[in-house]
């Protein structure tokens, strides 16, 4: 499961790093919570990689009410091609979700210790995503919004949580934002977990459990976990 994440590099590196050319500043988060907008890598009609502002919470095209989205914040690699929420999206409406670390809790006897994971590099990353389009009513904008795929954990991140996002390999970014493929075979090979000694596990404080708390501080080792 991906519940929280943090997003707070610099605008340069999302344009080294994602390839998109004139994006906008992003205001960095370090306590990203569902239901709000979060920064999205995707392709537009030309091909070209543009940065957007989606509601986290996929809401499909058919949804009667938008409150379903509070319920659809990840996507199961293993049945995105069978689910109907997700199957159409798999083929034709993929993203990156911008992060830079995300959140995830170990139970405890007592309470849930939360943790900060991040990739040991310190870079930032693209989370595998899907974005749909809904309209409520006729004549209004629609809301797009966007779900984060997630996997079987690595076997180090597994004793926290037994799912983690698909943080995608910056070399699988090209066929993963590609509109042309298609095959839910051939997009099946990205969907894994990344290599647990690629990440840093840091312990943090419980603060980060209210969303309302947003700050550097929360990314602070918690000493003695």
């Amino acid at each position: 499961m991906c519940g929280r994440f943090a997003f707070y590099s610099a605008h340069q590196a999302v344009r080294d790093l994602f390839g998109v050319a004139g994006a906008p500043e992003v205001a960095p988060h370090w306590n990203i919570a569902p239901t709000q907008y979060v920064p999205v890598v995707r392709t537009d009609a030309s091909g070209a990689r543009r940065l957007a502002m989606l509601y986290w919470g996929l809401v499909p095209s058919w949804a009667k009410e938008k409150s379903l989205g509070a319920r659809m914040i990840n996507a199961r690699a293993e049945t995105l091609a069978d689910k109907p929420s997700f199957r159409t999206a798999l083929r034709r409406r993929r993203c990156l979700v911008l992060a830079n670390g995300y959140y995830e809790w170990q139970k405890r006897e007592g309470a849930k210790q939360p943790y900060y994971i991040r990739l040991a590099s310190d870079e930032p990353f693209g989370m595998a995503g899907l974005w749909e389009s809904w309209i409520e009513r006729e004549g209004e904008p629609p809301l797009e919004s966007c779900t984060i795929v997630t996997t079987a954990a690595d076997p180090s991140i597994a004793p926290i949580h037994d799912r983690m996002p698909v943080v995608m390999r910056p070399e699988h970014h090209g066929a993963w934002l590609d509109p042309r493929v298609q095959d839910p075979a051939v997009l099946a090979p990205l969907l894994v977990p990344r290599p647990g000694s690629a990440f840093a596990l840091v312990p943090v404080s419980r603060r980060v459990n209210n969303a309302r708390n947003d700050g550097p501080e929360l990314l602070e080792p918690e000493e003695g976990k």
